[in-house]
């Protein structure tokens, strides 16, 4: 039985742990991470003390980008698995008191996928076609794209057909790689298919789905050229955020609530300002969003203060909780994104390598990511965790550029090196081949890994990963996710201070270390240096 079934609402302050299967743990020895691995390594996720697990996807695929370009969303990838080697995993979770959550990708499907094929192999107006955005091309002879849109992984975001007699055909839609077509949400057709994916999950057991692009499956339906030079992730465009995309999230909701109240949605909507990502979670649609503004928030007190603020008061207008996170499958590791200078030249969702223009203090990194966490598990709602983050993992730089995979910097020519370099699988022991991940490693692991490996962090107070674990256990004993947030006093700018749930949090911005005010300390992301707080630091106190 799901532990979910006994405790309605339990989302709302839950630690949720992201599983990148292709590199947390390889079950079969051939490099690649897989559903035994993870099964295998379930123990020391429940004495870490999360709360659930989301595994991003798992299914069939080409593995253009990385399973992101589904092929069956009713299976298991071959390499990673069956679906009994995801039941047994399901059921394992289960078993220690952890829910699952699984990645569910609607935007688009892979090329490969039998859809797709189908629609390349019916004719023109035909409902097959119109299961994806085809269209015909501009210009005297059609050979020239819809529009004018590009890719968010670089170059167009069209792709012209070739018909069977080798003629030109028309063109289709892929927001991100060419071998991920976008689905036609305006057709009903597709509803239906992915009502019946969500099924097919939840009669497995599964306790929720993370929603991939859940703020780009309606487009406008002119497709209007849209000139995206100084847009960015939260610029309102014709395919991002649509109003109407609300109306497929209402029936996805009435869904989950047929089998029950625990069972839930979690959006990976890329909108701004908070106020109207707080949409995707009205009453009737999700349970809960990213909080990416919280996640790409500077490193400083007033632009913290000013989020946390915001994000509490968007979320809890609609009845709901807010998420907080600091890292993810997409973003440069923040133990090594919070090490840059303000004035750096790097783009966080570009990635790291050789030629970057900047590169992050290791040190400074790791000291600002552990007071980072201690400040974001403090705050009431629910906070997602990256794999490797509770090891402080530094985002890896050099990778060889043949063995890159991320469709980005394959499709940009190298000038933007991607993702890759926070998927590195993860080291379990230092003194094993690959660091105990398996019998390969599909991206190479640096040297930093054996220092940082999990049996090396196990047992030592000093560790991050025993760091992790103390705020994890003092976070629930004090049930922080669940308590109302007062922002206290502190006598300086640089120093941010709140209350929740009996705890006083301060966190230290400042270059020097300040003195605390009464109170026994519980924990402290660093040292105290002669019972002072240093800089960027944060400290629990008891409250007096």
């Amino acid at each position: 039985m799901s532990p979910a079934q006994s405790s309605p609402g339990w989302w709302r302050k839950a630690v949720i742990y992201q599983i990148y299967p292709r590199s947390f743990a390889d079950g079969n020895g051939d490099g690649i991470g897989d559903l035994p691995g993870i099964t295998a390594k379930l123990p020391e996720l429940a004495a870490l003390g999360v709360d659930a697990i989301w595994l991003s996807p798992f299914y069939p695929s080409p593995q253009k980008d990385a399973g992101y370009d589904v092929a069956d969303y009713v299976d298991v990838e071959p390499m990673f698995g069956t679906l009994a080697d995801f039941d047994a995993m399901r059921e394992a979770a289960h078993g220690l008191g952890m829910r699952v959550i699984v990645d569910i990708v609607p935007n688009h499907s892979s090329s490969a996928h039998r859809w797709f094929q189908e629609a390349l192999a019916a004719p023109e107006g035909s409902p097959e076609r119109a299961r994806y955005l085809f269209r015909d091309g501009r210009g005297p002879n059609g050979d020239l794209p819809p529009n004018n849109w590009n890719s968010v992984f670089g170059g167009p975001a069209w792709t012209r057909i070739t018909n069977a007699d080798g003629t030109p055909g028309q063109w289709y839609l892929h927001l991100f790689d060419s071998s991920q077509p976008d689905f036609d949400w305006s057709n009903r057709w597709v509803h239906d298919q992915f009502l019946d994916v969500l099924r097919f999950w939840l009669e497995r057991g599964v306790d929720g789905f993370r929603v991939d692009v859940a703020h780009g499956l309606i487009k406008d339906p002119d497709l209007p050229d849209f000139d995206a030079t100084n847009a960015d992730a939260f610029t309102v465009t014709p395919y991002w955020g649509l109003e109407t995309v609300h109306e497929v999230y209402r029936e996805w909701r009435k869904l989950l609530e047929s089998y029950g109240p625990d069972r839930i949605l979690c959006a990976e909507a890329w909108v701004a300002p908070l106020k109207r990502l707080s949409d995707w979670v009205r009453p009737d649609e999700m349970h809960q969003a990213f909080n990416f503004e919280f996640l790409t928030s500077a490193w400083s007190p007033v632009a913290l203060k000013q989020v946390i603020d915001e994000s509490i008061e968007a979320f809890q207008a609609v009845g709901s909780a807010s998420t907080w996170v600091l890292s993810n499958h997409d973003v440069i590791r923040h133990a090594s994104r919070l090490g840059f200078a303000p004035d750096s030249k790097v783009v966080h969702s570009d990635g790291l390598g050789p030629n970057s223009p900047d590169f992050p203090d290791p040190v400074l990194g790791l000291k600002r990511a552990r007071a980072a966490t201690a400040l974001m598990l403090a705050l009431p709602g629910c906070a997602y965790l990256y794999q490797g983050e509770e090891l402080g993992l530094p985002e890896v730089i050099d990778i060889p550029d043949a063995l890159r995979q991320d469709p980005t910097f394959i499709r940009t020519k190298g000038e933007r090196y991607g993702r890759d370099g926070c998927r590195v699988p993860l080291p379990w022991a230092a003194d094993k081949p690959f660091y105990g991940f398996g019998g390969g490693s599909w991206l190479p692991q640096p040297a930093v890994f054996g220092e940082l490996a999990r049996d090396r962090q196990e047992g030592d107070p000093a560790s991050t990963l025993s760091f992790y674990k103390t705020l994890l256990a003092e976070r629930a004993k004090r049930d922080l996710g669940g308590g109302t947030l007062y922002w206290v006093e502190t006598g300086s700018e640089e120093v941010v201070g709140f209350t929740v749930g009996g705890v006083q949090v301060l966190c230290n911005f400042s270059a020097e270390p300040v003195a605390l005010p009464a109170g026994a300390v519980i924990l402290s992301s660093a040292p105290l240096l002669d019972g002072k707080l240093p800089a960027d630091a944060t400290v629990w106190l008891e409250q007096q």
